[in-house]
């Protein structure tokens, strides 16, 4: 018998059963490797991109497809995870996702503290005067983003 999604009023294609999230610099190549290795071993159509990321550019389209069309997302939460507008972009999605679709999220927390993440501290306290340092471009770290990624 077939399998059919239970996705109401969406009708995207399924292509992946997990989606990876994860700061290529934290965990590239070490435990998101293996991670996605043995997802893949396990038999999961596993969608992780393999580009390094131009600081300033806008999510690509085929992640933004990605992350539509998997089932599930395992986000790596790494020190420097919150300090990407990637990353938090991505997690946005992923959190729309999980609640238009019934998208399961899987968080790892890797070398993190559950609670920083929770109450925005430390490494993931997400303040625009901070973001606009670390970047040394302020326009992409507005307010309009920060409040919205405070949300999700």
């Amino acid at each position: 018998m077939a399998s059919t999604s239970s996705r109401p009023n969406h009708t995207h294609t399924v292509t992946y059963d997990v989606f990876l999230s994860f700061r290529g610099e934290d965990t590239r190549r070490t435990f998101t490797d293996h991670l996605y290795h043995a997802l893949v071993v396990a038999g999961l159509c596993t969608f992780r991109d393999n580009d390094e990321i131009n600081r300033g550019e806008e999510l690509k389209p085929e992640i933004e497809s990605a992350i539509i069309g998997s089932r599930a997302s395992i986000v790596v939460l790494s020190d420097n995870y919150a300090n990407s507008r990637w990353c938090l972009d991505e997690l946005c999605l992923i959190l729309d996702q999980r609640r238009e679709c019934n998208h399961f999220v899987l968080p790892i927390f890797y070398h993190v503290d559950p609670s920083d993440v929770r109450n925005q501290r430390r490494s993931f306290a997400i303040e625009v005067s901070k973001l606009k340092a670390l970047t040394k471009e302020g326009i992409k770290w507005t307010e309009v983003n920060v409040r919205r990624w405070r949300q999700h």
